[in-house]
């Protein structure tokens, strides 16, 4: 696409939100343009709240909430687990029992959280699109932008969904790496665990939803594609950097 600014005009027809589903993996610029028409945003935020319950039951049923949890707390820091196991027996399990309710509770409640997520990432990016760049983006734009860029996420977890079933190795399951679409599902586990989480974050599904924010902030900002990547990505670094930086402090 040109570096001029970009000014979409609408569809010669407007979508379904069907259509704009579908359009999202397939012609994406006809999706984010027809939010300009309409900021509806409630199909895809359900299919992906769908997709999310559906993960949970395929964990509850072949994984179990329990296990879930031990393997989150191997997961974590050699510091973390040596004060885990020097705690009294009753208290270690009083803390597990707690963690492992908290964990399958937050896990049910993702959609609504992920709404909330939305809200956050709606207004940064929309500060950023307008105040950085000159930008025209509306609120309601910006979070129809994220609620349909962030769609392949959907996708990764059906992809988990299949893996479960197919029969994954419970010890091995990683509630926050659950299907081997990134480069630290494949890492040894001894490795550093900032390595790990920077491996983690250069995942398909991942990339995939930033081009499609790419295009969204674009279009809803009518600003050029250079631009709205700057901002997507830019997002996208330094939220890795504080996530590897955090892991490497933690050790």
């Amino acid at each position: 696409m040109s570096e001029a600014a970009v000014q979409p005009g609408a569809p010669a027809e407007p979508l379904s939100q069907v259509q704009r589903v579908v359009d999202t993996f397939v012609a994406p610029s006809r999706t984010f343009t027809d939010i300009l028409r309409s900021a509806s945003w409630w199909l895809p935020w359900l299919l992906a709240a769908v997709v999310t319950l559906a993960l949970g039951v395929a964990i509850q049923q072949k994984i179990g909430w329990d296990k879930t949890y031990d393997n989150m707390l191997r997961q974590q820091s050699a510091a973390a687990q040596q004060r885990m196991e020097q705690m009294p027996a009753e208290q270690q399990a009083h803390i597990r029992a707690v963690s492992v309710k908290a964990t399958q509770g937050i896990f049910w409640a993702t959609p609504l959280i992920g709404l909330i997520v939305a809200v956050v990432a709606a207004a940064i990016l929309l500060a950023s699109v307008n105040f950085g760049f000159g930008g025209r983006a509306k609120f309601g734009q910006m979070f129809a932008v994220w609620i349909y860029g962030t769609l392949p996420w959907a996708i990764q977890g059906l992809l988990g969904i299949i893996t479960i079933y197919a029969g994954v190795d419970r010890d091995s399951f990683d509630l926050k790496n659950f299907v081997g679409t990134n480069i630290g599902y494949f890492l040894p586990t001894d490795l550093p665990r900032w390595l790990i989480t920077l491996g983690t974050s250069i995942d398909i599904f991942t990339i995939w939803a930033l081009i499609l924010l790419t295009i969204g902030c674009s279009i809803a900002g009518r600003i050029r594609r250079g631009q709205a990547a700057a901002v997507v990505w830019g997002w996208w670094a330094l939220i890795t950097l504080i996530k590897v930086g955090a892991a490497g402090i933690a050790g």
